[in-house]
């Protein structure tokens, strides 16, 4: 039997969580939201692996190579890719993997360039603006999509 996995997927500048702009992303650092989401997991039994980059190529590449080393389940905060690359949003229809959208602050809440995404309408759903908490009910929804399936 193949184990379940889920693969989290940090977009641009998000490893600096903890010290950039408190007010709209939190105190928490992206090692403890990282640590959280990998004990959850574990005690669901399934394989959770965390990937940070703020490079778009990357994160494209990482999403592609879900081709041949399925995950059974996506979370993936693009953080500023969420407004201007097509190249993800593909990569992400082609592999086929179900996916929530993550978003630590209430990005309609913001700038009006941040109220557009390309991965909304190919998500599961959406997550905004519940900080780091965020994450973990993107992974409780998960695990119940993987076990619903197996």
């Amino acid at each position: 039997m193949q184990s379940k996995s889920i693969l989290v997927l940090h977009g641009p500048n998000l490893n600096l969580l903890g010290l950039r702009e408190p007010e709209h992303y939190g105190s928490a650092t992206l090692d403890s939201i990282n640590h959280a989401l990998s004990s959850k997991a574990k005690s669901a039994g399934i394989a959770l692996e965390s990937f940070q980059s703020n490079s778009e190529a990357e994160l494209v590449t990482k999403i592609q190579s879900l081709a041949t080393n399925k995950a059974d389940f996506v979370i993936i905060n693009p953080a500023a890719f969420t407004h201007t690359s097509v190249a993800m949003r593909d990569a992400l229809s082609a592999v086929k993997v179900p996916f929530i959208e993550v978003h630590l602050s209430n990005v309609f809440a913001r700038e009006t360039f941040r109220h557009h995404s390309y991965f909304t309408d190919i998500a599961v759903g959406i997550i905004s603006g519940l900080g780091a908490q965020g994450y973990s009910l993107a992974l409780d929804y998960a695990i119940q999509h993987i076990n619903r399936s197996n």
